[in-house]
C-alpha cells in the first residue's frame, strides 16, 4: 500500500504496523511546562471579589506567609485556614510546598479565596501533572462574582426607597 490516503476504503486497509503519516517520535510535545522563575519559584495570581493575591510557591515544609505573617496570625479563622489549605489536600502536597503571599483588597473571605486560587495555579506551573486534578476540584476557575455597583435612584443597587402616596 501507498503512503498516501485517497479515500476511507484506503484506510480500513491500514494495519496497526503502519501509518497514513509518518511521526516523528524524536521530538516529545508535553501538554504543559514547568515555569519557574530564577530562584526556583512557581509565581502565579490568584482573584476573588475584590481581592488580589501575589503567591508564590517553592518546595519546602509546608509553611504559609501572607503579608509577612503566618497563617494563623492572618488568617484566624480555621474556615479561612482550611479554604487556604484545600488545593494541597486535593494534590496529596500537605507539608511539601513553602508559600509566600501578599494579598490586598476585599475582606478576609475574598482574600482566602484569592490565596487558594494563586496557590492552585502556582501549583500547576510547578507541577503540570497535578492540573487535571486540580481542574476537577474547581480550584482554577476564577469565582467572579463582585459586589454590583450602586445606581442613582436606589438606596442600593437594586433596592429601591420606600414608596409614600404622598
Amino acid at each position: 500500500m501507498s503512503d498516501t490516503v485517497n479515500s476511507l476504503a484506503d484506510l480500513g486497509g491500514i494495519t496497526s504496523g503502519e501509518s497514513a503519516a509518518p511521526v516523528n517520535n524524536n521530538v516529545p510535545t508535553p501538554l504543559r511546562e514547568q515555569q519557574l522563575d530564577k530562584q526556583g519559584r512557581a509565581y502565579a495570581t490568584g482573584r476573588r471579589k475584590n481581592a488580589i493575591a501575589r503567591v508564590w510557591l517553592v518546595p519546602g515544609t509546608g509553611k504559609i506567609t501572607i503579608n509577612g505573617r503566618d497563617q494563623e496570625v492572618y488568617f484566624a479563622r480555621p474556615t479561612l485556614r482550611l479554604v487556604i489549605n484545600q488545593t494541597f489536600g486535593v494534590a496529596g502536597r500537605e507539608g511539601a510546598y513553602d508559600v509566600v503571599a501578599t494579598v490586598k483588597g476585599g475582606g478576609l473571605s475574598g482574600q482566602a479565596g484569592a490565596v487558594k486560587h494563586g496557590i492552585a495555579q502556582a501549583l500547576t506551573r510547578y507541577e503540570p501533572a497535578l492540573r487535571t486534578v486540580v481542574k476537577q476540584a474547581g480550584f482554577l476557575t476564577r469565582d467572579s462574582r463582585v459586589v454590583e455597583r450602586k445606581k442613582y435612584g436606589k438606596a442600593k443597587a437594586r433596592r429601591s426607597f420606600q414608596f409614600s402616596k404622598r
